[in-house]
């Protein structure tokens, strides 16, 4: 069977670098969209209440309430809700929307400052401000999303330039239409450091808690931990004559007698087909064997377990992707443990 490994301290290291940065964990807000990026919701919900982290961010309606009593406060990003919740807030996408929410639901606005993504355009703002007074929703915070808070370029400076318009003109709209004190947030894991001194109401954090955030080094921030290290059990061994090729297509060919042990754990349980093309090794320097299978790998080792991979942003680089998908990819069956 494959198996995953959380490591607590790790995650806690990395809560401790990302609060220094928010000044305090009350104002991290942990992202468990998509499964906690593949760790298990869950199971990072439960630590992150245990290192005193009150905020959440999810997806949908179904893991926000598979998550409800380990939060005091959770958005969900991407769905409308059939009813309203007293703990449960729901973002408001696009400005056709409004009225499909429920009276009395909390609510917060997605602003587009630039990413062209999700959001209402600026341009705008009353008019949503109007439709969700009329529609009697509790508007609570208007936020916005980063589109290159990794990279440096003058990208994020103009995007923080907009939402500090939108905040302006949001407060002057909140008293004009009576919906009191806002809540502003733009931050995710790489534009919490961009920040010389963070001043939001939260920081929306995944990556970063997750210890697979990629900064240019520029940006000096402490070194993050992965949190998830992915392992197999050997389904059987044997012993390859030199000339013998390996698995379907034939793809290795072993070049001296060896033995080799096929690991339970393949493309279908989440392991990137594409890493085969390009010589993946483990971080004991186990080499991968030939062609990936939707069930079992196979490696130049006869150990009973076998460290897959225990940094997703190696993986990535063989696979030629980013972590976020390597770490998403792994299916939910896939038993997680936290030590």
């Amino acid at each position: 069977m494959a198996y995953i490994i959380l490591n607590k301290n790790n995650f806690f290291n990395n809560l401790d670098i990302i609060a220094k940065s928010t000044k305090g964990r009350d104002k991290i807000a942990l992202v468990l969209k998509d499964n906690a990026y593949g760790h298990g919701l869950l199971e990072m919900a439960s630590l992150a209440k245990e290192g005193g982290v009150k905020k959440a961010v999810v997806r949908t309606a179904k893991e926000a309430e598979a998550v409800c009593d380990f939060f005091e406060y959770i958005l969900v990003l991407a769905e409308i809700p059939l009813s309203k919740s007293d703990k449960i807030r729901y973002t408001i996408n696009d400005i056709n929307s409004i009225e499909r929410f429920p009276q009395g639901c909390r609510v917060e606005l997605k602003v587009d400052t630039g990413m062209h993504r999700n959001g209402i355009d600026i341009n705008e703002l009353e008019e949503a401000f109007v439709k969700i007074k009329g529609a009697k929703l509790a508007l609570e915070a208007v936020f916005t999303h980063h589109r290159s808070a990794d990279e440096l370029t003058s990208e994020w400076f103009w995007q923080k330039e907009n939402f500090k318009t939108v905040k302006e003109e949001s407060q002057r709209l909140s008293q004009k239409y009576g919906f009191g004190t806002l809540r502003f947030h733009s931050s995710n894991s790489a534009s919490l450091f961009r920040h010389k001194s963070f001043d939001e109401d939260m920081a929306r954090v995944g990556i970063a808690a997750y210890g697979c955030l990629e900064l240019p080094e520029a940006l000096h921030v402490e070194k993050f931990k992965p949190v998830l290290s992915l392992w197999a059990d050997k389904i059987s061994q044997r012993e390859l004559k030199a000339g013998e090729r390996v698995g379907y297509g034939g793809e290795y060919t072993a070049a001296s007698d060896c033995i080799i042990g096929n690991y339970e754990f393949g493309y279908g349980d989440g392991f990137l087909r594409c890493c085969a093309k390009e010589g993946y090794k483990t971080p004991e320097g186990i080499e991968l064997l030939g062609r990936i299978s939707m069930d079992n790998s196979t490696f130049a080792s006869c150990e009973e377990k076998l460290l897959v991979f225990s940094d997703a942003r190696v993986v990535a680089k063989y696979a030629k992707t980013i972590s976020y998908e390597v770490l998403t990819a792994l299916k939910p069956e896939i038993k997680r443990t936290v030590i």
